[in-house]
């Protein structure tokens, strides 16, 4: 992965992690805490969606849709934890 990718790997991360947050209301965690939001979401959509065969299509605004479904899913778990 080149630098390039690097940015865009990151800019995906950080608009996934703002839009999940904007979605769940309540969750801000700056733009480093986004981008990790966002990148971790990306892995757990990654492992959810296809369980339950959900596929989006390719380039950038599927990843971002897709980023940001598993970033919602992981703040609503986080938000789950938090309230236990």
């Amino acid at each position: 992965m080149g630098i390039q990718g690097l940015i865009i790997f990151l800019l995906i991360g950080a608009v996934a992690g703002w839009l999940a947050g904007v979605i769940m209301k309540g969750f801000g965690f700056g733009l480093i805490g986004n981008i990790v939001v966002g990148i971790v979401g990306a892995f757990v959509a990654g492992l959810v969606l296809p369980m339950i065969g959900v596929s989006i299509g390719g380039g950038i605004l599927a990843s971002i849709i897709h980023a940001t479904i598993g970033a919602v899913i992981l703040l609503f778990l986080v938000g789950l934890v938090r309230r236990a």
